[in-house]
């Protein structure tokens, strides 16, 4: 909360506020950016931090973690079905040299998904760059804290809204939302609740909100995307 509230703060906003929105979205301008090594689309350093002033960068990662690491990271952040294989052959890789750009690390994971996979919906890196962009960035873990504090600092009807743009932040989103809306932790045998625990807030949208295909035609990254929201009792 203390983060939100100095962000507040350098925009004038000292009291509570009527509405927050929160973008977990990575900027166009990043993933456009070779450099920064977000993407396969173009070949660059595999770097992925968002705040490239430190911090272990995904190549760290991929040169450091053992096969065990490396594939927990590819199953829980990107759901990678191929996250052992994948993860078998960047270690075979790289003891015989560095996987140090994005167009290696790409062409690496498309060769042993495409030794068992037929057709692809989405390219074949698309759920290991993503695995280790949220490991290197800590992307999950903050979410549940932030959209607490968020809804502290909402005046009574205030409103929050969440756009998340894969499953895992999505799931956070959900999670911490539903916890807000349903503190009650009162065994369920019990016919009244004895917690004293009552809402902080009440849902606005039951399901996520998704894009039409008419915006997703005008901004195919939005494809991706789901809006929760929940105001202040």
């Amino acid at each position: 909360m203390y983060l939100l509230k100095s962000i507040l703060a350098q925009a004038g906003l000292t009291q509570l506020v009527d509405g927050i929105l929160l973008d977990l979205g990575v900027s166009s301008p990043q993933l456009d950016d070779p450099a920064r090594g977000f993407s396969f689309l173009r070949d660059g350093p595999v770097d992925m931090r968002m705040d490239p002033s430190g911090g272990p960068t995904a190549a760290d990662l991929v040169a450091t973690l053992d096969e065990a690491a490396l594939a927990r990271v590819l199953a829980d952040f990107g759901e990678e079905r191929a996250a052992r294989r994948i993860a078998r052959a960047i270690v075979r890789e790289r003891q015989s040299r560095p996987i140090e750009t994005t167009g290696a690390l790409s062409a690496l994971v498309s060769r042993v998904v495409a030794a068992t996979s037929g057709r692809f919906r989405i390219h074949p890196a698309t759920r290991t760059f993503q695995a280790l962009r949220i490991a290197v960035n800590r992307e999950i873990e903050g979410i549940p804290d932030f959209v607490r504090g968020a809804c502290a600092l909402l005046r009574p009807h205030g409103r929050l809204a969440v756009i998340s743009f894969h499953s895992l932040e999505d799931r956070a989103v959900k999670t911490t939302f539903r916890a807000l809306t349903h503190p009650c932790v009162c065994p369920t045998a019990l016919p009244v609740c004895v917690c004293g625990l009552t809402p902080v807030v009440r849902a606005l949208t039951p399901r996520p909100l998704v894009p039409s295909e008419h915006e997703i035609q005008r901004n195919p990254r939005a494809r991706s995307a789901r809006l929760r929201g929940v105001e202040k009792i």
